[in-house]
């Protein structure tokens, strides 16, 4: 059995496929981790949404930004932007379907054996791998009540920027998302800086999250996407995976059961027209 993890898909399913068949990818053997944006942006979200549900228990996937963006448009609580690809999800007559099965997913995956941790965009620098798991189970559990789209609907702003053991519901939900599925960069105090999206050496005043001094889980070997102008990245006990394909750049797979991770991509050549 081979483990592949995957960078962000943003419904470029023509180029997953592409990816897989390179990788010789069996559902019946092999095994998937998807680093979330599974959706938006690109052309095939619905088909997208469609196929990794299919693929059962041969996928693990966590939620990202996009994802969570997806449902708070499903539910009326957030408007669509120009640069939203979405249309075809919210008019799909199984979109209760694929909806119900995203908010069920996970925020972070460990597991013990491949010694791999996977989350969407980062870790607070606060949280070792218990805190952090522990974090995600309390956002999973709002999610998957009856009443998350009270959480969703207030589920946008970067406040709080820096954790404590003192904050309670909405908020401290709040940052636990912004941290799993938004996260780049922290000053240098650890405080989540949200809004910047360059690379790190366009923002020399802001830390990468992975090299806050004193980060409590510097021993875990963590994957995360999020950060396409970070790319492709292997250092820090972190690897990204998200290599730009929606930009017209690649796809990168991660196999994660071999002695040494090894890297595997394709070229996206169609960028689309998201400006």
């Amino acid at each position: 059995m081979a483990v592949f993890a995957l960078g962000d898909i943003q419904g470029c399913l023509s180029s997953l496929q592409c990816l897989l068949d390179k990788l010789e990818f069996d559902p019946g053997r092999d095994r998937l981790w998807f680093v979330g944006d599974l959706v938006n942006r690109g052309p095939q979200s619905l088909e997208t949404l469609r196929f990794v549900r299919g693929l059962g228990n041969a996928a693990i996937t966590v939620l990202g930004n996009h994802d969570l963006h997806m449902m708070a448009i499903s539910q009326g609580l957030r408007q669509q932007t120009r640069r939203d690809n979405l249309d075809a999800v919210l008019t799909a007559p199984d979109r209760d379907e694929l909806f119900d099965w995203m908010r069920r997913q996970p925020l972070l995956h460990h597991d013990n054996e491949l010694n791999f941790t996977m989350v969407h965009a980062g870790f607070s620098p606060n949280w070792d791998l218990r805190a952090a798991q522990a974090c995600a189970a309390e956002v999973e559990g709002v999610l998957r009540s009856e009443n998350y789209q009270q959480f969703i609907e207030q589920m946008y702003g970067d406040e709080p920027d820096r954790w404590s053991d003192d904050v309670h519901g909405v908020e401290r939900w709040r940052y636990i998302v912004n941290c799993f599925t938004r996260l780049r960069f922290c000053d240098a105090d650890g405080r989540l800086s949200l809004r910047e999206k360059g690379a790190p050496e366009q923002h020399q005043e802001l830390i990468p999250w992975f090299r806050v001094p004193g980060r409590r889980s510097q021993d875990l070997r963590i994957i995360f996407g999020h950060w396409s102008t970070l790319g492709r990245y292997h250092a820090d006990n972190v690897y990204c995976l998200d290599s730009g394909c929606v930009w017209g750049a690649e796809m990168t797979a991660l196999r994660l059961d071999s002695p040494q991770p090894e890297w595997t991509m394709v070229p996206c050549p169609l960028a689309c027209d998201i400006e």
